[in-house]
């Protein structure tokens, strides 16, 4: 059995109005939109924010389809129990095409009916590297069919990328934004 999440945050967002001079820089230089919450709490670690952000941005515009990139987000979120960052992609991956009824369907795992094989294999891939820390051949060679040297890299660092953030939301407690979904039903 796992242990349970925080029930509030262990390290809260850092307030405007307590950001020193570089944490007020670091966030100008974020396009953040709505989602606050993990950037106003990882500034508290200004060098590591620093480093952190271009790594993150370089794999949301990548070599991976977005949508196909969105599955392996939302599955890696969902089987970390990340709520956090669950919530904020499912909105991403609305945006790049994916469908309520698959994102919930995400929540089922890829032997789901419905879903297209190579979705299907998006989410193998994922589930292995959760829970084996490697892509298994059958799995690496459905990937390789479609995919060139470079998203056959980028697949195990995205999926590796959002354990990390996974990892740490959980860990951190760091909360929803007001008015944001988690867990719930996705329509």
């Amino acid at each position: 059995m796992s242990p349970a999440r925080p029930a509030r945050p262990r390290i809260a967002p850092l307030p405007a109005d307590e950001r020193d001079p570089v944490q007020a820089e670091l966030l100008a230089g974020v396009d953040v939109g709505s989602t606050i919450n993990i950037f106003a709490t990882l500034v508290r670690h200004p060098g590591l924010f620093r480093r952190w952000m271009p790594f993150g941005g370089k794999l949301l515009a990548g070599k991976l389809p977005a949508r196909e990139r969105e599955l392996l987000i939302l599955r890696i979120g969902w089987r970390c129990r990340a709520e956090y960052e669950w919530a904020q992609h499912v909105t991403i991956g609305r945006a790049t095409g994916l469908t309520d009824e698959e994102i919930e369907r995400i929540k089922a795992g890829p032997d789901a009916p419905g879903w297209a094989p190579f979705d299907a294999v998006l989410l193998r891939a994922a589930d292995e590297l959760k829970d084996d820390s490697c892509i298994g051949d059958e799995t690496w060679a459905a990937l390789a069919e479609r995919y060139d040297e470079r998203q056959l890299i980028e697949v195990p660092m995205v999926v590796g990328h959002y354990l990390l953030v996974s990892c740490t939301l959980n860990s951190l407690g760091v909360p929803l934004e007001d008015g944001v979904i988690g867990f719930g039903p996705v329509a």
